[in-house]
């Protein structure tokens, strides 16, 4: 069940049968991931007093000091809980396919199951949709609202357009509190890159970049006639055809140049256990 190559295509079961998979892949997702992935970098504010010896330099509420004349320190209490932002590309792009399971259905998977984690963790959570549809989602701990936005989701349209830097530019318009951002995507906008770094400014971003194994010339065969599902452009490829596309590293040094992790997926292996070491090691700052 955890590997991708085992999983049907989301639209191919019953509503039961996706739930039940759903939950099943956020329970081995959730296995030994590091849960501070889903917690700020501080605390809660409480309140300020005035500074006793021994206090970090760190904890300093320089306002309240300029004010009183007094040095006085930050107090915090409970964690505080960071919104997880999810951004998959619906476009047609992601429903093109070599093999068993597409891009589409692979970011769709993955996209229930992060998100289940993150509202187990107390993070609120939202599902954007980075094509022409609009999922009908908030960021919230509402397990009924995320369900209707990955219902929603999980119903591919081949014809769809790209709109995956216009949805990372409106998240970065709209959402004020510092945010953990997955973005889930083949990258096959021409502006996503410049959109992630744009995005990270204020937030943090992850991308998990998928890919068919013909865009980096790993399926066997001879020459074919296709056309780009976004551009609509025709093209002559082969089982050699790499698209430009780094089979390895895929647009991690792109990426790493706005400070942007990155994880690198094909559809034909295992994905959990990618995207638990990745989470993990984010949480851990390995990256």
């Amino acid at each position: 069940m955890g590997t991708g190559i085992a999983l049907p295509p989301p639209e191919a079961l019953g509503h039961h049968e996706f739930e039940m998979v759903i939950r099943k892949l956020a329970n081995d997702l959730a296995h030994g991931a590091d849960e501070s992935i889903f917690v700020g970098s501080g605390l809660e504010y409480a309140q300020s007093r005035p500074y006793e010896p021994g206090d970090s330099i760190a904890s300093m509420d320089w306002k309240v000091s300029a004010r009183t004349g007094t040095p006085f320190v930050k107090e915090y209490d409970t964690l505080k809980r960071v919104p997880v932002q999810i951004v998959v590309d619906t476009s047609g792009s992601m429903v093109t396919s070599s093999g068993s399971l597409s891009k589409y259905a692979m970011a769709t998977w993955i996209a229930a199951a992060t998100g289940l984690v993150a509202q187990r963790r107390m993070s609120p959570t939202r599902l954007i949709g980075g094509g022409a549809r609009q999922l009908p989602s908030q960021t919230s701990l509402s397990r009924g609202a995320l369900q209707q936005a990955i219902e929603a989701l999980r119903h591919p349209d081949a014809a769809e357009k790209t709109h995956i830097a216009e949805a990372l530019d409106w998240v970065r318009a709209t959402t004020l509190q510092r945010s953990v951002v997955f973005v889930l995507s083949d990258l096959h906008d021409p502006e996503a890159i410049d959109a992630c770094r744009r995005l990270s400014q204020g937030h943090d971003v992850a991308v998990i970049e998928l890919q068919d194994p013909a865009e980096s010339g790993l399926t066997r065969g001879g020459f074919y006639r296709g056309s780009e599902a976004e551009t609509g452009q025709h093209f002559l490829g082969s089982s050699k055809t790499a698209w430009g596309i780094d089979s390895e590293k895929g647009r991690r040094g792109d990426l790493a140049e706005g400070g942007i992790d990155h994880l690198l997926l094909k559809t034909n292996q295992d994905f959990i256990s990618p995207v638990r070491r990745f989470i993990s090691d984010r949480g851990q700052g390995c990256i």
